[in-house]
């Protein structure tokens, strides 16, 4: 078997039906530059918001981002539909490292980077131990009760991030809903591609309803349009070195742990939606997320992690394409070097960007309960009960456990709570 797929071209009338487009195939270019936009705005503002938490440069953000999905998409042979994007699991750890006082540039960033580049040192040193013994342990982990309670637990976890984002005031809130129903409205009655683009188009209808409302009609706050203008059509990103402090190394190091969480519930949520074991490539995507948060942290960039927000959109479209992620890759690294694009970005409201974050993180959610169904997980067996109840509540609520100056938070908390809970209720004979 070559080590990249051959990818099959489907005819234009399969592209605009919702059919399944399988990872080694590709659509005509015009629908596969179109599905890569969706899949840059669908990442976008999750991967600008993670730096700017952390003092970071959200182009720079946005340029890693790109040139760790074509690492990844390299180690995987491109078998791995996936995109990879700033890593939440940093924020915590890296304020606490840096003293950033969450205002402006971080001046003590490359401490930061150094123990950014050991986490993904582990985490890729983790997955050389996976390709050497092999995945038949993983099946054994984690069985699909809790691989589906952890894809779940990914989109539950991100929901108070959507819903916080949006209820600051009531304008926010109805415009949030007003998002919904405009991405909702193009699921069901678009046809063809413009359904497949569901996200994109809903985002942007609710874009120009917006601003109709507010720089309209004065009803909220209005979209100021003149950064647009202010900002330059091309510039290099701000480019920083590491600085490796034992310290700070070994207190992020471990975040390699929930990378890896991710990880396997992502990969494990890819093979379910597309009905292809990819297993065997498991042990590949942990070196590929290893080496690009890795290559991220040399330039002063972010970790990076397989972004859940880009699974949301696969698991509506049904389109699961690499090469996709290929031409979403590109674009963010040419937008990288575009403070303009970045500050078309800026001029999303937040109330219509946490409207479809609503969507995206509903359609992850759903894809867990999925899993389930589609393997006739049996409920009545208290085993599975128990295990699929205690790690929705644990992610949900964002359960964290403190170790020390290491935080593991509800993600990682619920994935490796399912995965213990159903070893330790193992019966005698099952």
């Amino acid at each position: 078997m070559a080590y990249f797929p051959k990818w099959r071209l489907r005819s234009a009338s399969l592209a605009g039906e919702a059919q399944v487009v399988a990872a080694d195939e590709r659509l005509p270019a015009p629908q596969t530059v179109a599905m890569g936009v969706q899949h840059v705005v669908a990442m976008f503002g999750a991967t600008v918001l993670a730096p700017l938490l952390m003092g970071f440069d959200p182009n720079l953000a946005i340029f890693m981002s790109g040139i760790g999905t074509l690492l990844f998409f390299v180690l995987v042979g491109g078998r791995v539909p996936s995109y990879l994007g700033s890593s939440f699991a940093f924020i915590g750890l890296v304020i606490a490292v840096t003293g950033y006082s969450g205002q402006g540039h971080n001046a003590n960033l490359g401490v930061a980077l150094g123990g950014i580049i050991a986490c993904g040192a582990v985490s890729a040193l983790i997955g050389v131990i996976v390709m050497a013994a092999g995945t038949a342990w993983i099946e054994r982990l984690m069985p699909p009760v809790v691989t589906g309670a952890v894809v779940a637990v990914i989109g539950l976890n991100l929901a108070p991030i959507a819903v916080k984002g949006v209820t600051a005031n009531n304008f926010d809130a109805w415009m949030a809903l007003c998002t919904v129903l405009c991405v909702g409205l193009v699921a069901v009655y678009a046809r063809g591609m413009l359904q497949r683009l569901l996200i994109l188009v809903g985002l942007a209808l609710a874009y120009l309803i917006y601003a109709l409302l507010t720089n309209g009609a004065g009803l909220g706050k209005a979209i100021d349009f003149s950064i647009i203008a202010n900002a330059a059509w091309f510039g290099v990103p701000a480019f920083a070195s590491p600085v490796f402090k034992p310290e700070a190394m070994t207190l992020l190091a471990p975040v390699a742990i929930i990378l890896i969480a991710e990880n396997l519930g992502h990969i494990k949520a890819v093979s379910a939606m597309t009905g292809q074991n990819l297993d065997p490539y498991m042990g590949r995507a942990f070196v590929g997320d290893g080496l690009a948060t890795i290559v991220s942290g040399i330039f002063g960039g972010t970790g990076l992690t397989t972004y859940a927000e880009n699974i949301g959109v696969m698991a509506v479209t049904k389109i699961y394409s690499t090469l996709v992620f290929v031409v979403a890759a590109l674009i963010a690294i040419v937008l990288g070097f575009s403070p303009k694009f970045g500050a078309v970005i800026q001029t999303i409201p937040g109330a219509v960007l946490g409207g479809v974050s609503i969507v995206v993180f509903g359609l992850i959610a759903v894809s867990g309960a999925r899993i389930w169904v589609q393997n006739k997980v049996d409920f009545s067996n208290n085993r599975n009960l128990i295990v699929a109840a205690v790690t929705l509540v644990l992610g949900a609520g964002d359960f964290t456990l403190k170790l020390g100056g290491f935080a593991l938070g509800g993600i990682g908390t619920a994935t490796f709570g399912a995965i213990i809970l159903h070893a330790i209720l193992r019966p005698a004979k099952s």
